[in-house]
């Protein structure tokens, strides 16, 4: 079913869409926790690399590709469009940092996080989509993002880490967790499909930010030496699935299981030959 009285299951974004908000999220993540914790020029090419691949799926989702270049025409209003313009500052501002342009680092942290509040708007303002429309859905997804980038931050460092990066990471996964309880205890009123599709991934989400956070502890609490560093590394690779699989499952299911459209009402049908009283 594609439209009617009971809940559907919308068909506008699919797994193309989701990569997106995964690879996008976790990417933006990535040079936001660059540019505070510091790290090689390189993690921000990583970072974007991933902006890349996100948007490239969305595009691939249009029957004509090239038709993707609409999306800067209306930047007024579209979110979309706020998403497409700060992935190009985002660029910018990396290919900045890579020959060395004073600020670039801020100027591409920056628009990271304007891309992951514009994905959390563009999910926010789609109003007939009970779960995308609860307002909490925005600092989830950008809490989720900086989760996951600094997951993927961790993993390059291969455990080379000190308090900073372990506290940033720590606040994120903390934050994302606390975010999506009082997110999903708006949703009362939310198909009961939906809400099954949420709390069946919410498992795996809360599961990977309790194991993400019991390795970042060992990540940071580690003697230092050889098979402290082999242990450290480990910790950090076992931190970093964690984190970026329990965010990536989550956002998957919010694209494209538990996007149910609210359905119709018609208190007053038209029949034929009667006048409207």
């Amino acid at each position: 079913m594609s439209y009617g009285p009971n809940p559907w299951q919308q068909l506008h974004w699919d797994a193309r869409a989701a990569v997106n908000f995964m690879s996008g999220g976790s990417g933006c993540g990535l040079i936001v926790f660059t540019a505070l914790a510091g790290g090689p020029r390189w993690a921000y090419l990583v970072g974007a690399a991933l902006v890349a691949a996100g948007l490239l799926s969305v595009a691939l989702e249009i029957g004509r590709p090239l038709r993707a270049l609409n999306v800067y025409i209306n930047p007024r209003t579209s979110w979309m469009s706020r998403e497409a313009i700060a992935a190009i500052v985002v660029f910018a501002g990396v290919a900045g940092v890579w020959f060395g342009v004073p600020w670039a680092q801020v100027l591409a942290a920056l628009a990271a996080l304007v891309f992951v509040y514009c994905q959390g708007q563009m999910l926010r303002t789609a109003k007939g989509i009970q779960t995308w429309r609860e307002p909490r859905i925005v600092p989830l997804v950008i809490a989720t993002g900086l989760a996951e980038g600094g997951a993927l931050w961790l993993t390059l460092a291969a455990g080379s880490t000190g308090w900073l990066p372990a506290l940033l990471l720590a606040a994120a996964l903390l934050a994302r967790w606390a975010l999506w309880r009082a997110w999903r205890q708006r949703l009362a009123g939310a198909p009961r499909r939906a809400l099954e599709q949420i709390d069946r991934t919410g498992s795996a989400f809360v599961t990977g930010s309790v194991l993400a956070l019991v390795a970042l502890l060992v990540v940071v609490l580690t003697p230092a030496g050889a098979l402290g560093g082999s242990l450290a590394a480990l910790a950090a690779l076992v931190a970093a699935a964690s984190a970026i699989a329990g965010g990536w499952a989550f956002k998957f299911t919010l694209v494209t299981r538990a996007a149910f459209n609210q359905g119709f009402a018609l208190p007053h049908l038209p029949v034929r030959g009667v006048r409207r009283g």
